[in-house]
């Protein structure tokens, strides 16, 4: 399976160039404008969304350490308007200086199955902004692609972190393999699906014989799988072979 491993410069890079296209959208749109693909939201309430989770993971990581932390508030200083992207601007600059400064190696709370160090936050921060500046720009009627590479790492987060964290959106639990391909990168995912389980495969991996004859192939550029995986667009833009309720199953977010 040909998968980027990023590294901290990588998803530090991805997070600066999204979160300057996150705040050009929010300053071009009005501050009530509906977000279509964050129904009842709108730009204002997706600012204090994207501020809030950048205000947690900014103490988390200063905070170190393995522990559970305390549950993330919604925020109760957050102004409404156009005061809301300064409040914003802020707490990105306190979580871009944070990152920069932390160790990926140091020990540092997450909720996925997986080693707890500070570099999960480098990553997840990148996609979560990535992600939102596409909402942001869907108030605008203006949404670009996310970055190639991003993008097919964004699929691997999908793959290896969501989805084994158990945040998965369906309620089915189906049994297949389903095969992913981003034509635009020339990478490819393999998963299988057993039920409750998601097991990330290489793809040389020769797959049992039990394994249930329900597959399905989907193939479009590295944004478009992304987008369809955390249900911003549908799976029709992709090209699709198969039974296509397995894909549905990939859903998160």
């Amino acid at each position: 399976m040909t998968r980027l491993h990023g590294t901290k410069d990588f998803w530090l890079g991805g997070l600066r160039a999204e979160a300057a296209a996150f705040g050009a959208a929010v300053a071009a749109a009005p501050p009530d404008s509906p977000v279509p693909s964050c129904p009842d939201w709108t730009v204002t309430d997706l600012t204090h969304h994207v501020g809030s989770v950048y205000e947690y993971v900014t103490r988390l990581v200063e905070r170190g350490g393995t522990d559970r932390p305390d549950p993330r508030e919604h925020p109760k200083d957050a102004p409404d308007g156009a005061a809301a992207l300064a409040w914003w601007q802020m707490r990105y600059d306190a979580l871009l200086s944070t990152l920069d400064a932390v160790d990926p190696e140091a020990p540092v709370w997450n909720w996925a199955p997986q080693s707890k160090k500070a570099g999960f936050w480098h990553r997840r921060m990148a996609h979560e902004t990535a992600i939102h500046r596409w909402d942001a720009q869907m108030a605008l009627a203006a949404s670009e692609p996310i970055e190639a590479k991003l993008a097919a790492d964004g699929i691997s987060e999908v793959l290896d972190t969501w989805l084994p964290a158990g945040r998965r959106r369906a309620q089915e639990r189906p049994h297949g393999v389903v095969h992913l391909f981003a034509a635009d990168t020339d990478q490819e995912w393999l998963v299988r699906l057993r039920g409750e389980g998601v097991a990330l495969l290489d793809t040389d991996t020769i797959l049992d014989t039990d394994e249930p004859p329900a597959r399905v192939q989907a193939e479009g550029t590295a944004s478009d799988l992304l987008l369809a995986l955390y249900g911003r667009v549908g799976f029709d833009v992709l090209v699709v072979s198969g039974d296509p309720t397995l894909l549905t199953a990939l859903r998160t977010g």
